[in-house]
């Protein structure tokens, strides 16, 4: 299982200072990724423990990967309906170039509805704006030369498109992640309803009769650091029930506790 970190883009945490700092322990601990988070309009009163302050995930890994050398970089997740497709496009390649295709993709439709209400976004509609972006992402990708709305364009840089782990737990988002995703990123919660959810997925699969390997899965989650054995026992159970990816996170005051938090999490699985 490949183990990575989530770092605050956002609070108070989100300084450059502090920032740097979490991502350099990350990768001097030999953490497999980071990974960060997305929202664009905090609405006042439900900004508690960030105050509304969100970095813009694609801008923030971009300064990350010029930050560090070998550390794998994700989206926990990309809300892609909040963004038009073609530019959201340019900005993954730029990463993805510049980084030396360390990337990792992980997306959503999005859920706050004051967010998609300042976007002027239709929340209606985020599943199929969502499809649309993803269809897209794969034809750009894969065509130097290509289109969009008509119009033929060169797309370059055209780097590999990073792995997409699509994000949600619904049945709508398990076909999705099905249908275009390499790996499907849960949130973990109950153990047991995510072996559910794992074998709906697995069956989504089946039913698709889909080429390929079978889909990674990318958790997200937290970990009772100050209960080792227990903690390992949660990493066992992931593992059994076929996790290939976990990203911890959590809140952290500071550089420090963060450093505190990651050095816990390497001594349960040492490198």
């Amino acid at each position: 299982m490949k183990l990575g970190l989530i770092v605050r883009n956002m609070g108070p945490q989100s300084t450059a200072d502090t920032m740097a700092a979490c991502v350099e322990t990350a990768e001097s601990l030999a953490f497999d990724e980071v990974w960060v988070v997305d929202h664009v309009a905090i609405p006042p009163d439900d900004a508690e423990g960030s105050g509304g302050r969100y970095l813009d995930p694609l801008a923030s890994l971009a300064w990350i990967a010029g930050r560090t050398e070998r550390i794998g970089l994700g989206t926990a997740i990309l809300n892609l309906p909040y963004r038009p497709p073609l530019p959201t496009a340019k900005q993954i390649a730029t990463i993805q170039e510049l980084s030396d295709g360390r990337l990792c993709l992980g997306i959503g439709v999005g859920w706050m509805r004051p967010e998609f209400q300042a976007l002027g976004v239709d929340r209606t509609q985020r599943g199929r704006l969502t499809d649309e972006a993803l269809t897209a992402f794969r034809r750009w990708f894969s065509e130097e030369e290509t289109e969009a709305n008509g119009q033929p364009f060169l797309f370059r840089p055209c780097p590999p498109l990073p792995p997409i782990f699509v994000g949600g737990g619904s049945d709508a988002a398990l076909r999705r992640a099905v249908r275009f995703g390499d790996g499907w990123m849960p949130m973990v919660g109950d153990l047991d309803a995510l072996r559910v959810q794992v074998a709906r997925l697995r069956t989504f699969e089946a039913e698709a009769d889909r080429a390929g390997p079978p889909l990674e899965i990318v958790a997200m989650g937290g970990l009772p650091l100050h209960e080792p054995a227990r903690a390992q026992d949660q990493l066992g159970a992931l593992a059994e029930i076929g996790v290939t990816r976990f990203a911890a996170g959590g809140r952290y005051a500071d550089a420090k506790d963060f450093e505190k938090t990651a050095e816990a999490l390497r001594a349960l699985a040492p490198v």
